[in-house]
């Protein structure tokens, strides 16, 4: 990997070799089948609810970048969100889960699938694969909200000495960590509350997803024609842009944030260009270069890079292999790019 006079960049910058997991982010993390989960947050605040859970990058977007590594048979434990949850499969096997016991619907996806997770829906997942695997996920707003956890998942931590306060914190009591002045413990997810979320079937996960097989530009866009033919770009999550000649994405309904596949051939170039949304790059496979503002850095398999709203950015693939990304833009309505070449 090279860079020139990246600096500034660099601070927008996360190599996947410099990811700094926490190992106990949340209320499972000594529950047998959930212990080995690393949890990462990348952009945002995520929902993490350890205070010492590493935040590589702070600046509000309107959604958050999180992670999740898991070795072979690695559970994450069955909860729901407030806002809409995208993951992205970088690499391994894994099964998506609905219920409150994860017994309503399941799909697997493998690299390069995408899942759209909808609100108000106990949700889990599991590496079953023979390696260890990596999930891009991100979450809708600046506060993502908290996580609901399965009735179960509170009986299993009081086992192991955890308590989660109505605050989000997760107190450890057997690293002598006591419940502060004050506090009260979060109350356990009730039965009512289990009544309440959405019930989705295994063709009804289905439909929330879209397959890399399946991932092809329905028709030219702003991007693919600037770029002569070198770059095919599938919508994905988020409606349809006549402004930029976007279909919609097979998950079209809002989540606050839309997501895109960009594949850039060899010695292909995006030319210079302005963006009304903060954009963020998922770099899945190959080797991209990204010249922002007079600065250059080259993304490889794994990195994460967000580029700020109006300044000017141009990509190019410099290399004889094919380049893919995960674009993450905010809002649902996004404005056409500005070409400043």
């Amino acid at each position: 990997m090279t860079s020139q006079r990246s600096d500034h960049l660099r601070t927008r910058l996360v190599r996947y070799a410099e990811l700094r997991p926490c190992r106990n982010a949340f209320i499972d993390s000594r529950t047998p089948g959930s212990e080995r989960k690393e949890n990462f947050t990348i952009i945002g605040p995520g929902v993490a609810e350890n205070p010492e859970q590493h935040v590589h990058i702070s600046i509000p977007h309107g959604f958050n970048i999180g992670g999740a590594r898991q070795p072979p048979r690695c559970v994450n434990s069955q909860h729901s969100h407030d806002t809409a949850e995208v993951f992205i499969v970088h690499s391994g096997t894994w099964a998506f889960r609905s219920g409150e016991r994860a017994r309503d619907g399941e799909v697997v996806l493998g690299p390069g699938d995408v899942v759209s997770l909808p609100v108000h829906m106990f949700r889990g997942f599991e590496n079953i694969g023979d390696d260890a695997g990596f999930l891009f996920a991100a979450l809708g707003g600046d506060d993502p909200g908290r996580v609901m956890w399965a009735p179960y998942v509170f009986e299993a931590a009081r086992s192991y000495g955890l308590i989660l306060l109505e605050s989000g914190r997760l107190i450890d009591t057997t690293q002598g960590q006591t419940v502060p002045a004050g506090a009260q413990p979060m109350p356990p997810t009730t039965q009512d509350d289990v009544d309440r979320m959405t019930r989705f079937s295994t063709s009804d996960l289905e439909a929330c997803v879209l397959r890399a097989a399946a991932m092809a530009a329905p028709q030219p866009s702003a991007l693919t024609r600037h770029a002569a033919g070198g770059v095919e770009e599938c919508p994905i999550v988020g409606d349809a842009s006549a402004a930029e000649g976007v279909a919609a994405g097979k998950m079209a309904w809002a989540h606050g944030f839309h997501v895109r596949r960009m594949a850039v051939r060899p010695q292909s170039t995006i030319p210079g260009h302005i963006r009304q949304e903060e954009e963020v790059l998922l770099m899945h496979r190959g080797t991209l270069r990204v010249h922002v503002n007079g600065d250059s850095v080259d993304l490889g398999p794994g990195d994460v890079i967000t580029v700020p709203a109006g300044v000017p950015r141009r990509y190019l693939n410099q290399t004889a292999t094919e380049a893919t990304a995960y674009v993450v833009r905010g809002g649902d309505r996004p404005a056409a790019p500005r070409w400043s070449e």
